[in-house]
């Protein structure tokens, strides 16, 4: 798998995130407060809500638009909700994060 450089993880607040645009539309990647990292479409399987607005808690985010509560491991909807936001590997090397090329290539295909 071929990884892309998007920055620190100094640049997401903790309990935050941070968009990043891509060939295949912007995706949203987010920082836990125990440090952990994610990245998923930055689009609620809802109503396509913008998730990098979102509340971080744990490891979910919950939209700002209508408090959908979406998984950044597996991007699912919670509870009684359906859908599924396009989760996107990512990957921590020290400070430093990388997005999967490969899959932001094949989506925009």
């Amino acid at each position: 798998m071929r990884w892309i450089a998007i920055g620190s993880i100094a640049d997401i607040p903790s309990r935050g995130a941070r968009c990043v645009h891509t060939p295949a539309g912007r995706v949203a990647v987010f920082r836990t407060a125990s440090d952990e990292v994610f990245a998923l479409e930055d689009r609620c399987p809802h109503r396509g809500g913008p998730l990098s607005q979102g509340i971080v808690h744990g490891a979910a985010v919950t939209c700002p638009l209508h408090n959908w509560v979406i998984s950044l491991e597996t991007g699912r909807a919670q509870g009684a909700d359906e859908g599924q936001a396009r989760v996107i590997p990512v990957k921590r090397e020290g400070d430093k994060l990388f997005l999967a090329s490969d899959a932001l290539i094949n989506r925009a295909a």
